[in-house]
């Protein structure tokens, strides 16, 4: 490899290695604000984990930047062990632990939205007429010789869900479609009968799959409907995307779980970096930087609102395993102990730390291979 050539393959890294280190600061920042809000103590606020490379702040609170750029955290008194200090974790109600602890989800979703609405309103192109549309979920031309206009599909349908799983967007038709494996599925739409809009099951309906170079395609035979943006509108497209995100992620953490995708499929920080990295090269490709930056915000976009739903998961060590303590606290008015709690969080930490390297490895193998 030229110098030229390392230079940028390390500006690349160290441009993606700053869009995950955003994320994990606004993640930590919702925690922090938080706390300082109910008045507990943050004995430090860091950035990364391992070693610390940086350390400053002389009040109560140290703020430190450490050496593996794959998480952070936001040190409270008597967050894992028991503190006499009145203004300690503990010492606060249910509800305001709560509310510390969802709030790091919460600046990622916020994030999220915010990335999506700057992507709609600034990097998407206009059409032949000079207009900039969103795509709906209306079906606008659909030729009578397709093979779901045969079996039941018609123009003016809008589509409400797809074999059970509901559709907010274009992006969940497409989703859903090519995850389907025979091209036959079933469908509910919204239709226009007798003057009355009216939901109708469509049963089987069939499209064309095309097989190329061993694998197969979908043919969509319909064209959809455009939304003429606006600031409403990319208000509620950018809302809408950020929930069909959310439930893309959702199904795919309950693929992990059942199997359906395996460990090899997974990218921890290894493969997330290299992502970002090479969304941040294709930026410098394109000769509109629109084309470039649109998947560029998309990803980032993803990657905020993956961080904050897989933080809400009900595991030891993350905000949510966090959070069923708190929710067990509050019914049955009486806490875990904080020395087991801590046990438990410790040990999931440690499985996470594990299955960090063995997706990391995944990820390197991947890079070599």
């Amino acid at each position: 490899m030229s110098t030229i050539g390392l230079i940028f393959t390390l500006l690349k890294i160290l441009a993606a290695i700053f869009v995950f280190g955003i994320i994990i600061l606004v993640h930590e920042l919702g925690h922090f604000f938080a706390a300082k809000l109910m008045g507990v103590k943050v004995n430090e606020f860091a950035i990364g984990m391992g070693p610390k490379l940086l350390r400053f702040g002389k009040k109560e609170t140290v703020y430190s930047l450490r050496l593996f750029p794959i998480g952070g955290f936001c040190a409270m008194e008597g967050e894992d062990t028991e503190s006499s200090d009145p203004r300690s974790f503990g010492s606060r109600k249910v509800w305001q632990r709560i509310i510390i602890i969802v709030a790091g989800v919460v600046m990622n979703l916020v994030l999220g939205f915010l990335l999506l609405v700057i992507l709609f309103a600034t990097c998407m192109k206009p059409d032949d007429n000079g207009k900039v549309l969103f795509s709906s979920t209306t079906i606008s031309r659909l030729p009578e010789t397709a093979s779901s206009y045969k079996t039941g599909l018609r123009p003016g349908d809008k589509i409400l869900s797809i074999n059970g799983k509901r559709v907010i967007t274009d992006q969940d038709i497409a989703i859903l479609m090519q995850s389907d494996e025979d091209g036959v599925m079933d469908l509910v739409v919204r239709r226009n009968v007798n003057g009355k809009s009216k939901k109708v099951n469509l049963d089987n309906v069939k499209f064309e799959i095309k097989v190329e170079n061993g694998r197969q395609y979908l043919i969509y035979d319909f064209a959809v409907k455009g939304i003429k943006r606006t600031p409403i509108t990319t208000i509620v497209q950018a809302a809408k995307t950020e929930y069909s995100l959310g439930i893309m992620i959702w199904r795919s953490l309950g693929d992990i779980v059942t199997g359906k995708y395996g460990l090899n499929q997974l990218s921890g920080p290894v493969g997330t970096v290299e992502a970002i990295g090479e969304a941040v090269e294709n930026v410098t490709r394109q000769e509109d930087i629109r084309d470039g930056l649109y998947p560029l915000i998309m990803m980032v976009a993803l990657i905020t609102i993956n961080v904050g739903i897989f933080n809400l998961l009900p595991l030891p060590a993350l905000d949510g395993g966090r959070l069923i303590f708190l929710i067990y606290e509050g019914i049955f008015r009486k806490p875990v102990n904080p020395k087991y709690e801590g046990m438990v969080h410790a040990i999931g930490l440690a499985l996470l730390m594990l299955l960090m390297l063995v997706v990391t490895f995944s990820d390197i193998s991947k890079l070599v291979a």
